[in-house]
């Protein structure tokens, strides 16, 4: 890793490049991180920017907290600037609020991508919205001051941003329904233990952790790693049998590949 390019720096987060290694930063600290429509854009516009060089990208926030969720000021008459407040949201048109919740959505949903592997490295809150984005990365490393905590339900609202999904895939439906229904913070040990984090390190040492991390991952040919991922998340919906074809098909390309033959 040699050259570090800032690819997009905006709306509180930045993207930069260190030949196979993509970092994503949540850089307003001074308000924990909290998210809006235009953090939203600029996280899905991160994704886009990705060089095709890129295997691994890691997520982190900076400050104290990774990120404390949904700047609240959204629920506010005003809003926010050039944004139409949620509440006028709400009384507009069913099938307008459906679109825009599917265009926040998609700040969410390029984490998973085949191509790349992606770490959450956590530290501090991670509320809300805060857990949705460290859920939809492949892997989290926590630091033991992590409180998660899935709040959408205590406000009235259900949890909206994709972390459904692999909240139940990584704790259960028992657990997952007793998180978002109580809003309780999941601390580290916790998050460990159920699955929702691979390793828990002391906070001052989460940076070093990620890093180390993304080099493991990058000691293993790309199209291996790809095909991989592919099989293990397509195996959650697959039964025994369709998992058995799933890999003997992966395999069979991997060893054309190795050979040279050329389909």
């Amino acid at each position: 890793m040699t050259s570090l390019d800032s690819v997009l720096d905006k709306d509180g987060v930045r993207l930069t490049v260190d030949d196979a290694v993509a970092t994503v930063t949540l850089t307003n600290p001074a308000k924990r991180n909290a998210q809006s429509p235009a953090l939203w854009r600029a996280l899905t516009e991160a994704g886009r920017a990705l060089p095709g060089s890129v295997r691994v990208v890691v997520l982190r926030g900076e400050g104290k907290s990774f990120s404390a969720g949904l700047d609240r000021q959204a629920f506010t008459p005003e809003g926010f600037d050039g944004e139409p407040s949620f509440l006028d949201m709400a009384r507009g048109p069913e099938a307008e609020l459906d679109a825009t919740i599917a265009e926040y959505q998609e700040a969410f949903t390029w984490w998973r991508r085949n191509d790349i592997v992606s770490i959450a490295a956590v530290q501090g809150h991670a509320i809300g919205a805060g857990f949705q984005l460290a859920l939809a990365c492949d892997l989290r490393i926590v630091a033991e001051d992590v409180q998660f905590a899935m709040r959408e339900t205590s406000l009235g609202l259900v949890p909206d941003l994709t972390g459904t999904h692999p909240l139940v895939n990584l704790v259960g439906y028992a657990r997952a329904l007793e998180i978002c229904a109580t809003g309780r913070f999941v601390n580290a040990e916790e998050a460990e233990r159920t699955g929702l984090a691979n390793l828990v390190v002391p906070a001052d040492e989460l940076d070093a952790a990620a890093r180390d991390l993304a080099g493991a991952l990058l000691a293993a040919p790309r199209d291996a790693v790809v095909e991989t991922k592919a099989l293990l998340s397509g195996a959650v919906s697959r039964g025994y049998e369709e998992q058995r074809v799933a890999e003997r098909a992966a395999q069979g390309r991997r060893l054309r590949d190795l050979a040279g033959i050329t389909d």
